[in-house]
């Protein structure tokens, strides 16, 4: 997402208006942009410290508008003994995060507004920073073609992608390139010429796709669950910010491949924190995913088990006893109206998973299955990377970092870091829900401006049906919305709601796994809701 300029239009009014009823400003305090200004003029760039990495050709890869880049990669081919694992061959990857614990530091007005941020903040055209642009866009920001600071991970991988080898080096490194998933991909598919000539880069990127689809492999072969989904992605329209814009945004697999090695990167920093180091030195912080209870896999298989009975399904659409959940999920189809209905059965899936949780102890990371997972990869977007980074810094230091008297202890500043990450992700959600509410309110409220029979009509997917209404996932824009069923009466008479089934008369008006067509009728002011209903053939 980017930033828009320029005075406020009323769809960028109403998103400021919902930070700063969250009280997240989209600018920092003068006492703290006073000390970031201090901070970028003291960047430390030819700390003897560093190790010079200079020469490797690293580049970033983010979304075309992203200006905080955290992350940038090289991959080469291993020449030390085959890599060191199984088969001859491997590699070495090369993964440096931008440094921001170099500059915000505990004890300072940084670290406190970072700290009460939690994270950045990201709306539809707007970006409300954890750490002022002077820092998060330049001097800490892994632009290209500028030496910059960075915590380097150089991890050595077996062929098959296993890695045997991990190490940590706080580095001076030089991006050659701002690279973005959209063009990577067109070049990797031969429909267009990559923004840089320099071969390394080229043979890196060769090596992404290499290693990508072996951890993809790994993956698979830990159970992990493959997801069939995508994101939708909500701008704003007129350089006023005038109307929201919405629409359906597919990851492609260049961001799959760069996923996995962020995630092996998160992997590895947990590991190398949880190793040993002097008693007290290092204040880890983890990420943990416990698997589903047993309440909510019956639930799933229960959910299952309704779609299969309310579409006539075969049994080879039932989950065996024994079968591993991601095994099930990837032999379900993907196309025509059976792959509707396996798109459901993925929903329900993400919807039974639960949600990970930081915590001082180490554990297992089910949804990546991994022993143990921390969240290095966006020190600059989340204050539980930059207390990560430092942790790191005093282990490969062994002592601690001297700190400002009045400062917070690590394990003060480990708690409270642990609280206000798990508030910010929390925060995001409810500003996603209500942001995809806005864009709601404007597509209904243009719709009941107009006539009944000028109405929009609307296509989508039924996803699911719980205490009395149908939720449905729009094609245009993919968002989700819930068709009441008091509503629905009102056109249809008396309904009831059987399994995976909106019974009318003994006979499915609707089932999940359905295409259906709807309509807004109007705005239910006392309830504070859109009333829907569908359109049929004879409503």
């Amino acid at each position: 997402m980017h930033d828009e300029t320029g005075p406020p239009g009323r769809a960028r009014k109403a998103l400021l208006q919902l930070l700063a009823g969250a009280d997240v400003r989209l600018h920092h305090p003068p006492e703290v942009e006073a000390e970031a200004a201090a901070a970028a003029a003291a960047h430390g760039i030819d700390h003897p410290d560093l190790t010079d990495l200079t020469h490797l050709p690293l580049v970033t890869i983010d979304e075309v508008h992203s200006k905080d880049l955290d992350q940038a990669l090289f991959i080469e081919r291993a020449t030390e003994g085959g890599g060191g694992g199984e088969g001859e061959g491997g590699y070495v990857v090369w993964y440096a995060l931008a440094d921001a614990a170099w500059s915000v530091r505990p004890g300072t007005a940084l670290w406190a507004e970072a700290l009460r941020r939690g994270s950045s903040y990201y709306l539809p055209g707007v970006v409300a920073p954890m750490l002022p642009r002077i820092l998060s866009e330049h001097i800490i920001s892994l632009n290209e073609a500028v030496d910059r600071r960075a915590l380097v991970f150089r991890m050595r991988l077996d062929a098959r992608g296993v890695c045997v080898e991990t190490q940590v080096l706080r580095a001076r490194v030089h991006s050659r390139a701002k690279l973005d998933y959209d063009g990577v991909q067109a070049w990797m598919d031969a429909r267009s010429a990559l923004k840089t000539s320099d071969p390394a880069v080229a043979e890196s990127l060769r090596l992404l796709r290499e290693v990508g689809r072996l951890r993809m492999a790994l993956a698979d072969e830990r159970g992990v669950v493959r997801f069939r989904r995508t994101s939708v992605s909500v701008s704003l329209e007129g350089a006023r910010g005038m109307r929201f814009v919405a629409w359906t945004d597919p990851r492609n697999d260049v961001e799959r491949y760069n996923e996995q090695i962020s995630l092996l990167t998160n992997v590895e920093g947990a590991r190398f924190l949880a190793g040993d180091a002097p008693e007290g030195l290092v204040q880890p912080i983890y990420r943990v995913h416990d698997a589903p209870l047993p309440a909510r896999v019956a639930r799933l298989r229960a959910a299952i088990e309704g779609l299969i009975e309310a579409h006539e399904l075969g049994d080879d659409w039932r989950w065996g006893g024994e079968e591993p959940l991601a095994e099930y999920l990837q032999r379900l189809p993907t196309e025509g109206a059976l792959g509707e209905v396996a798109r459901v059965i993925h929903r329900q899936a993400i919807v039974s998973n639960g949600r990970a949780l930081f915590t001082d102890t180490p554990g297992r990371h089910h949804g990546i299955g991994a022993e143990m997972y921390a969240r290095f990869t966006a020190p600059m977007r989340e204050i539980v990377g930059i207390f990560l980074h430092a942790e790191a810094c005093e282990k490969l230091a062994g002592r601690p970092t001297p700190a400002p008297e009045g400062a917070p202890s690590d394990e003060e500043a480990r708690d409270a870091i642990i609280e206000a990450s798990m508030r910010a992700r929390t925060l995001q959600r409810n500003l996603d829900k209500t942001a995809n509410r806005l864009v709601l309110d404007q597509l209904f409220g243009e719709d009941v401006s107009r006539p009944v029979a000028e109405r929009a009509v609307r296509a989508g997917l039924a996803m699911g049906l719980s205490r009395g209404k149908l939720h449905v996932q729009l094609d245009e824009p993919g968002i989700d919305v819930k068709i009441y069923l008091m509503y629905l009466r009102e056109t249809y008479g008396e309904l009831q709601s059987e399994g995976a089934s909106v019974m009318r008369g003994g006979e499915p008006l609707v089932r999940v796994g359905d295409r259906v067509r709807l309509r807004v009728e109007r705005r239910d002011t006392e309830r504070d809701r859109w009333a829907l209903t569908l359109v049929t053939d004879d409503s």
